[in-house]
């Protein structure tokens, strides 16, 4: 399937917010979620700010969130259009972060340092859509950690969603029935692979406006992504469910020792 990803999130990125009910209440409620997980698991002793690569930060949902807290976040994305919009988010914001654009794929060139964490949230890692991308991905997350640094990726839980192929998720109506968010995944014939297809609809003026934008997925099981860290060198992998976490996906840390 051909990567979409770059067209899809440069069309997407004025109107990205429109996805949550509340999005810069979600910037906050992420930033002190993060914030606490990364401390329970990454910071004990550890002592000034812990210096945070955000590799798929978009317009900055992430990002901006955790430099509200004790972070030195560093921020790059695929999409040239997001990079630009959370540049903006974070003036609004008052928050400081370095943006930058780049590729998980070439994240060893287009990022330069180590850090404490890197960080790749909401699904951005199953827009790798075969075994050779998501190796040479790893091994650049690999290599942007300190020794002893942390990876942490959230996805969807694809382990459930491919016992039945889901078609669609449900709509959500939003701003008392002005807006309205949904999905429709094309799954391919073959294979663990999937378009989405994201609808947002909105009444403006009296009249409704229709926005669809379409992005290409590989259902990405955990044993997969467990074993591909494995062999890039990562150690201590785990997943922290959400039953576990309180996050809406499935969390999963890795430690470069």
């Amino acid at each position: 399937m051909k990567d979409t990803s770059l067209y899809f999130y440069n069309e997407l990125s004025e109107t990205y917010h429109l996805i949550f009910k509340n999005w810069p209440e979600t910037v906050q409620w992420q930033g002190a979620f993060f914030d606490k997980f990364i401390r329970s698991l990454y910071a004990e002793g550890h002592e000034g700010p812990i210096d945070l690569l955000d590799a798929s930060c978009g317009i900055g949902t992430q990002a901006l969130g955790l430099a509200q807290h004790d972070f030195t976040v560093t921020a790059t994305d695929i999409s040239p259009n997001s990079v630009e919009r959370a540049k903006r988010e974070a003036d609004k914001f008052g928050v400081h972060v370095h943006f930058g654009v780049a590729d998980f794929r070439t994240l060893d060139k287009d990022v330069p340092g180590q850090f404490d964490v890197v960080l790749s949230a909401d699904n951005a890692v199953p827009h790798l859509l075969d075994d050779q991308e998501l190796s040479v991905a790893c091994r650049n997350f690999y290599e942007k950690l300190r020794d002893k640094g942390l990876l942490i990726i959230s996805m969807r839980d694809y382990d459930e969603i491919l016992q039945n192929r889901q078609r669609s998720t449900l709509p959500r109506v939003m701003d008392e029935g002005k807006r309205i968010v949904f999905q429709v995944w094309d799954w391919a014939e073959a294979g663990n692979h999937y378009i989405t297809n994201q609808f947002i609809m909105q009444e403006l003026d009296g009249s409704w406006k229709t926005e669809v934008n379409s992005t290409s997925y590989r259902a990405l099981l955990r044993t997969e992504l467990s074993a591909i860290l494995e062999e890039a060198g990562f150690t201590d992998i785990r997943w922290h469910m959400p039953s576990e976490s309180g996050f809406y996906q499935p969390i999963l840390t890795a430690r470069k020792l």
